[in-house]
C-alpha cells in the first residue's frame, strides 16, 4: 500500500465527507488495483533507430523506401497532403479521416537525390529521405520547411507496445500553432505539452496544461511557408517545443525544434504546405467538413449549472423579454436530471418540461440539455438495464463492467469504439426530443470518474473494442469524446432527418469537427482566463475546429462588472456566444450588474443579432473550405512576423478585425493592423496599416474595425438582410461573400460574391455571377464615405 495514497483518501474523506469521498477513495484503489494486474510491467527495452537505407520501391504517388532495420512508406494525396508512415504503418484505421484516405497523386515520382538519398517530387512539395532515415520537407523552391531527424523506437524485449520519439527541425524564424484547446496560446512558447486529454478538476487559466482536447497537430508559421503536420497516433504523449533565434552564438541561426514522445501507436504522420487557407482546406479534406450548426446556435444562449426548477428558467427568460435583450437557447445542467442520471428528468423540479420547451419556441428561444457518458449502474435505470443487455459498457479483461464514480454515484461507461454501441446510444436522445430539446453538450467525456488520488480517469488497463481491433483505454482514451459525439450526431441525423444537428463536445480530438463544436470548459473567473478564452478559441480553429467559444465570465468565482462585461463584449464576436456559471458561482444575467453594465450588454447584444447573417455566412465557408470563423490576424499574411506575436486581436473572417480588452481598467488600446485600409466601425474614421494604432476602448465597446472595400452582411433595420459596404482605398477594389438564410435544413445555398469598386466619387456595388455583373440582391449601405 502506497502510504501518500493513504494520507490522500483519508484527506478527501475529511474534505468531501459523506458517500462520495468514500466512493472516490474506493475508485481511486480500484483503479490503481486493475492497472496493476492488468497492464504488464514494461521491463527490459532495446532502442532502435530506422539504420542505412538498403533500397527502394516506387509506387502510386510515392514509394517504398527500406532501411536495415525499418521501412518507410511515403505518399502524395491529389489534394497535396503527404502522408509518411513507419513500420509499415498505413493512413488506417484512423480515427481522424473522414472516409478512405486520399488517392495518390500519380504525378508525384520517387527519384535519386545527391549523397545517397531518395526524394518524392510534387506539385507543392519536394520529400527528400537521407540515407540514414531523416525526412525532410521542402518548398517546390527547394526551402527546407521541416527536417525530421531518425526517428527512435523502445521496444520491450518481451514483446508489446514500443514507444517511439520524433525530432524535428525548423525554420529559425517559425512560430508554432495548435496542439488542440491550449489556455496558454495561441501561439505555443517554449515548453512541453502533454497529448492526454484531460480534466483540470478545477477551474484553469493560462499556466494549466492539458485541458480537455489534446491534438497532435501542429500548425507551423514561417516566412517560406505555412505548414500543418499531424501525427495519428491517439496514445499518451508530450510534445515539447523550443522556437528558434535567428543570429544566434556566432552569428549563425538557431534552429527551432519540436520533438513528440508517443507512449504507443503508429509512427505516422500527415503534411500539407501552403497559405493558411491552403493548408485549413486541405486538413479539412482529411478530417471532415466541420458541422453546420443551425442558425440560432449562432445567437446568444445563456446557461447555469443550478437553475434548479422551470419557474426559475422562466424568470430568467422573462427577465431578457422584459429588458429587450435578445436570447436564442437557454442550456439546462445536470440539476434537471433526476438524481444526475441520464437521459432522466427531475419531475418534482421539472414536471412539464416539453410544455416549457414548447413556451420558449414561441418566444424563439430553444432548450438545450447536458449529456454525460456516465450511466449509473443500478438495476432500474432504464439506460444501464438497455445497455447490459446489449453488452454496451467498457469492461475489464473479465470482461466485467469498469465501473467509474461520477456525478450519479457508482457509474459504468459506454464503449464508444463499437459501432453497435454508438447505434444504441444514438437512439436514446429520442428521450431528450421528447422533451422539448433542440440541441445537446456532451460534458464529462474525457472521461471522467472522480477519484481520491492518481488520474480522474478509467483505469488504462480498460478494455475497448476499437472497431473490432481490441484494445485498452491507453488507446481509446483520446478518442472516447470524439466516438461520443459520432454516436449523438448519427443517432439525431436518424431521429430528425430534416433538420441539422446541434452538438458541442467538452473532450475530442482530431476530426471533432465532423460533429459539432466545443466550449472552454471550467476556464476560472478573472482576468488570465478572460485571456485564456481567446487563446482556445483562436488555437482550436487553426487546428481544424471552428465553432467554440468561453463560458462567458468564467465558470467558477463571481466576476466584477468590468470583467463580466468585457468579457460578455468578446462573446458577442466568437462563435459560441454562452453565458454560463456553475453551481456556486454568483448570477451572470446582465442585469444583475447594475443598470450601466446593462446599458451596454445590451449593445453587445443587439451587435451580435444584427451581424447574425456575416456570422452564418462563416459558417457555410467554415464548412465548405476549413476556414475558422476566428482567425489570427496573421491570415492574411503569416509572412509578417509581427502580426505571428499579437495574440490579442483577432479576425472575425476576411471583413472584420476585433480588439478585445483583456485587461482592467482599460479605456484605449493598442491595435495592431494588418496591411491596408481598416475603417473604426463606430467613427467610422479609417487608418492606413501596417501599422500600430492606439484606439479608444470605453467600458461601452471594444474596437471592432472593418477592412476597406469588405461587404459584411448584416440584419437592417427592417430585420432584412442589408449589405454593409465599407469603401475600397483609392483605385482599389474589395469584395465580400453572402451566404443568404435557407433555414435549419440540408440546403447548401449559392455563394453570392460581390464587388466593390469606385466609379468617380461613388462606391459601385455588384454581384459577380457566372452571366458577369449584376445589381445586389439586397439592400446595400455605404458606410464610411464622411471620412476619406
Amino acid at each position: 500500500m502506497d502510504a501518500r495514497d493513504l494520507v490522500r483518501s483519508v484527506k478527501t474523506v475529511g474534505s468531501t465527507g459523506a458517500a462520495q469521498g468514500w466512493r472516490t477513495v474506493r475508485a481511486a484503489w480500484r483503479r490503481k488495483r486493475a492497472d496493476a494486474s492488468g497492464l504488464a510491467p514494461r521491463g527490459a527495452e532495446r532502442a532502435r533507430v530506422p539504420g542505412p537505407l538498403l533500397d527502394v520501391e516506387p509506387g502510386p504517388g510515392g514509394g517504398l523506401v527500406r532501411f536495415t532495420r525499418s521501412e518507410l512508406r511515403i505518399t502524395v494525396a491529389v489534394n497535396g497532403a503527404v502522408f509518411w508512415g513507419w513500420d509499415g504503418a498505413g493512413p488506417e484505421p484512423s480515427y481522424a479521416l473522414a472516409g478512405d484516405s486520399p488517392k495518390p497523386d500519380l504525378r508525384a515520382v520517387l527519384e535519386p537525390e545527391k549523397d545517397g538519398a531518395w526524394r518524392v517530387v510534387s506539385e507543392r512539395v519536394t520529400v527528400v529521405v537521407s540515407r540514414n532515415g531523416a525526412v525532410e520537407v521542402r518548398t517546390p523552391g527547394g526551402v527546407t520547411l521541416r527536417r525530421d531527424l531518425p526517428p527512435r523506437w523502445w521496444e520491450p524485449v518481451g514483446g508489446g507496445q514500443a514507444r517511439w520519439m520524433q525530432r524535428s527541425e525548423v525554420a529559425a524564424d517559425a512560430r508554432f500553432f495548435g496542439l488542440g484547446g491550449r489556455a496558454s496560446g495561441p501561439r505555443l512558447r517554449d515548453g512541453t505539452y502533454r497529448m492526454w486529454n484531460t480534466d483540470p478538476g478545477l477551474s484553469f487559466g493560462p499556466g494549466d496544461d492539458p485541458l480537455y482536447i489534446t491534438m497532435p497537430v501542429q500548425m507551423v508559421v514561417a516566412d517560406a511557408a505555412t505548414h500543418l503536420v499531424f501525427h495519428d497516433s491517439t496514445w499518451d504523449g508530450t510534445v515539447t517545443l523550443r522556437e528558434g533565434e535567428e543570429g544566434a552564438g556566432s552569428g549563425h541561426d538557431r534552429a527551432g525544434t519540436s520533438e513528440l514522445r508517443m507512449d504507443g501507436g503508429p509512427l505516422r504522420c500527415w503534411v500539407m504546405v501552403g497559405t493558411p487557407a491552403r493548408v485549413l482546406r486541405t486538413w479539412t479534406s482529411l478530417t471532415g467538413a466541420a458541422a453546420l450548426p443551425p442558425t440560432w446556435a449562432l445567437g446568444h444562449h445563456h446557461a447555469r449549472w443550478g437553475f434548479g426548477s422551470e419557474q426559475e428558467v422562466r424568470r430568467i427568460v422573462a427577465g431578457y423579454l422584459e429588458r429587450g435583450l435578445p436570447l436564442d437557447a437557454v442550456h439546462l445542467d445536470i440539476d434537471h436530471f433526476d438524481a444526475h442520471q441520464v437521459f432522466t428528468v427531475d419531475r418534482e423540479r421539472f414536471p412539464k418540461l416539453p410544455m416549457l420547451a414548447k413556451e420558449l419556441r414561441r418566444d424563439g428561444i430553444r432548450l438545450v440539455s447536458i449529456v454525460d457518458p456516465a450511466v449509473k449502474a443500478e438495476p432500474g435505470n432504464a439506460v444501464y438495464d438497455s445497455g447490459s443487455a446489449v453488452d454496451a459498457f467498457v469492461g475489464d479483461s473479465a470482461r466485467r463492467p469498469v465501473r467509474g464514480v461520477v456525478w450519479p454515484g457508482e457509474s459504468v461507461y459506454p464503449d464508444f469504439t463499437r459501432a453497435r454501441v454508438r447505434q444504441w446510444w444514438g437512439k436514446l436522445y429520442e428521450e431528450r426530443l421528447a422533451q422539448g430539446f433542440a440541441g445537446f453538450w456532451h460534458d464529462m467525456n474525457e472521461p471522467v470518474s472522480f477519484t481520491a488520488f492518481g488520474e480522474n480517469t478509467l483505469p488504462r488497463s480498460a478494455r475497448h473494442d476499437l472497431e473490432g481491433r481490441g484494445g485498452d483505454h491507453r488507446e481509446a482514451h483520446n478518442v472516447y469524446a470524439l466516438c461520443m459525439a459520432r454516436a449523438g450526431y448519427e443517432g439525431l441525423r436518424e431521429l430528425t432527418p430534416g433538420e441539422r444537428p446541434f452538438m458541442f463536445s467538452r473532450s475530442g480530438w482530431a476530426g471533432m469537427q465532423r460533429y459539432g463544436g466545443t466550449w472552454s470548459g471550467d476556464v476560472a473567473t478573472g482576468w488570465p482566463g478572460l485571456r485564456a478564452s481567446l487563446s482556445l478559441v483562436v488555437g482550436l480553429g487553426l487546428c481544424g475546429v471552428p465553432y467554440s467559444g468561453p463560458d462567458v465570465g468564467g465558470f467558477d468565482g463571481s466576476p466584477s462588472p468590468e470583467l463580466y462585461l468585457r468579457w460578455f463584449q468578446l462573446g458577442a464576436y466568437l462563435p459560441l456566444f454562452r453565458t454560463h456559471a456553475s453551481l456556486r458561482a454568483g448570477r451572470r444575467e446582465p442585469w444583475e450588474f447594475g443598470d450601466e453594465i446593462l446599458d451596454h450588454a445590451r449593445v453587445a447584444l443587439v451587435e451580435r443579432r444584427r451581424l447574425l447573417p456575416y456570422f452564418l455566412t462563416l459558417a457555410h465557408l467554415a464548412h465548405r473550405t476549413g476556414a475558422p470563423y476566428v482567425r489570427p490576424v496573421w491570415w492574411g499574411a503569416p509572412e509578417d512576423r509581427v502580426l505571428r506575436d499579437c495574440d490579442d486581436t483577432f479576425l472575425l473572417g476576411d471583413g472584420l478585425l476585433v480588439a478585445p480588452v483583456l485587461d482592467p481598467g482599460t479605456d484605449r488600446r493598442a491595435v495592431q493592423l494588418p496591411r491596408g485600409c481598416w475603417y473604426d466601425t463606430v467613427t467610422e474614421e479609417c487608418y492606413e496599416g501596417p501599422a500600430q494604432v492606439l484606439l479608444d476602448a470605453p467600458l461601452s465597446r471594444i474596437p471592432v474595425l472593418a477592412r476597406a472595400g469588405a461587404v459584411v452582411p448584416v440584419h437592417g433595420s427592417d430585420g432584412g438582410l442589408e449589405l454593409e459596404v465599407w469603401p475600397p482605398a483609392p483605385g482599389h477594389t474589395g469584395g465580400g461573400l453572402v451566404v443568404p438564410d435557407t433555414g435549419d435544413g440540408w440546403d447548401e445555398p449559392e455563394i453570392e460574391r460581390y464587388v466593390t469598386r469606385w466609379e468617380g466619387k461613388r462606391v459601385v456595388v455588384e454581384r459577380d455571377g457566372e452571366d458577369g455583373p449584376s445589381e445586389p440582391s439586397h439592400p446595400v449601405r455605404v458606410r464610411g464615405l464622411g471620412t476619406l
